[in-house]
This record gives C-alpha cells, structure tokens and sequence, in this order.
C-alpha cells in the first residue's frame, strides 16, 4: 500500500469531525509556510470589510496562528465528537459547528460595531473556538443533568457550561475581549438550538438543505437509464416495509434521547443502551 493510499484509507475512517480537526490542522501547517496567505480568511472587524470578503465568516473559524490555541481547540472538539456522534448525525454536527461559527463571527461583528471604543480598533478574528463552543453547549443545554467524569470528580454537564460562559464574560474586560465575544455567540446558538430542538424544532435544517444544494453544484451529474415501472408488492402506498421498520427506529430513538435529557444516560436500561449504541454506529 502506498502512502498517498494509506493516507487516503485512514482519512476515510474518521468520523466527520475528526476530518474537520485534520482540515484546521492542515491549514495551520500552510500558515507557517505561507502566513500572509492565510490573512485571507480572517474576519475583520470592519463590517464593511467582512461584506466584501464574505467567505471569511466561516473561513475564520479554521484558521490557527498559535499553536496552542490550535491545541486546545481541536482536542475539545474531539473529546465533544466522541459523546456528540453516539447521540446525533453527522449532518447534525456539521450544522452546528457551521452556524456556530457564523453566530460568533456575526456577534464579534456586532459588538465591534456598536461598541468600538470598548473592544479597541481594528482587529481580526481566527480560530474554531466559537464553532467548538457551540457544540459543547449545546451538549449541555439538550441533556443538562448527565454526569461526565472530569478527573476525580463527576460533573453534570451544565456545571461545565455554565462555567464556560462565566469565563467568556469575565474574558470580554481582558485582552482577548473580541475572541470572548464570539466564543458567547457560539455558546448561544448552541443553547437555542438544543432547547428548541427539545420542543420539535430543527433551526439547522434550513441550512442544511443550503449546504446539500451548494454540494450538490459540484457533484457530476448521472443520468440514469430508462427504467420499466412496475407495481410492487412489497411497497405499501409507494413505501418499502423497511421504510416503516427505519421510521418506528427513530421514533424510538427519539424517545431515549429525550429520556437522557431529562434524566441522564444511566437512567436508560440495558436495551435502550443497546439500541442507541448501534444507532449511533
């Protein structure tokens, strides 16, 4: 096996996002190469600014100057990948990573905006802590009362959010007062999204159609052959049995994702942790 195969193999099995930590890891390693290239993909402070450069809304969140910020942002983001991937799918994941970074970028934005003389002058914001933090809360805020081990000690998860926050609003008096700003944006769309998802509502499925329509442009395009229809036994109103078999899962699933929510995972019983286990696979 060649090396470009064996790298091509081992991409292929990471989970998404874990291939979201190799991208930003990739890109720092271009950065030490070729640093002015990536100031290209900042966010800038300026309003006007960000509108012409429209890209860098998102762009900012995978760009890493300092090691150590890059450090500590992707190994939270795999630590949160691990819980967030058995619970939810990876388009889930992708939406709130993306929407996360766009509300810090848009809250970094507003606040330098409004408040110019409290955040300073021009500056530029870069790194996936916004993104991250999005994920992490809302973790959080959908199961709130599940204990994670945190060295010696058990925690439920919304004592690690709502320090978290805690530690972004004493960080908007300091010197990093911007970058704090945009990590509360993330940890609010976080929020929102899991108490409404709670409720039935998906706010990330707009801009999941969005992403699949954007992806779609660059997949070519394949004709099908001619096919002969004919009725089928098997289907019942132009559904497969399987079909129904696949949505009686989900409701199931559903069912114990919001018994974990309102009870923790350890609530659950032998069963429902074995189902939600291969669901998650």
């Amino acid at each position: 096996m060649s090396l470009t195969t064996d790298i091509k193999y081992k991409l292929a099995r990471l989970n998404i996002l874990e291939k979201i930590i190799a991208v930003n890891v990739v890109v720092f390693l271009v950065g030490l190469i070729l640093p002015r290239f990536l100031s290209w993909f900042e966010l800038p402070s300026n309003a006007f600014t960000a509108l012409v450069n429209p890209w860098t809304i998102v762009s900012y969140a995978f760009v890493h100057y300092d090691f150590l910020h890059l450090l500590f942002n992707m190994l939270w983001l795999y630590v949160i990948a691990r819980m967030f991937l058995n619970l939810f799918s990876p388009k889930r994941a992708l939406n709130i990573y993306f929407l996360g970074a766009i509300s810090g970028g848009a809250m970094f934005l507003l606040g330098y905006a409004l408040l110019p003389s409290f955040f300073g002058g021009n500056s530029s914001l870069v790194g996936a802590s916004a993104a991250v933090r999005a994920l992490l809360i809302f973790l959080c805020a959908y199961m709130p009362n599940q204990d994670v081990r945190v060295f010696m000690f058990n925690l439920k998860l919304w004592y690690i959010g709502a320090g978290l926050v805690v530690l972004d609003v004493v960080g908007l008096f300091g010197l990093n007062a911007g970058g704090n700003l945009a990590h509360l944006g993330g940890a609010l769309l976080g929020y929102v999204y899991a108490t409404q998802l709670v409720k039935g509502n998906d706010i990330g499925s707009g801009f999941e159609r969005l992403a699949d329509a954007v992806a779609n442009l660059f997949k070519p395009s394949k004709k099908a052959p001619l096919k002969t229809v004919h009725k089928n036994k098997s289907k019942v109103g132009g559904y497969k049995k399987s079909d129904f078999s696949q949505f009686n899962n989900q409701k199931k699933i559903d069912v114990i994702l919001d018994k974990i929510s309102k009870s923790g995972y350890d609530s659950l019983t032998a069963e429902e942790k074995e189902l939600l286990f291969r669901a998650g696979k």
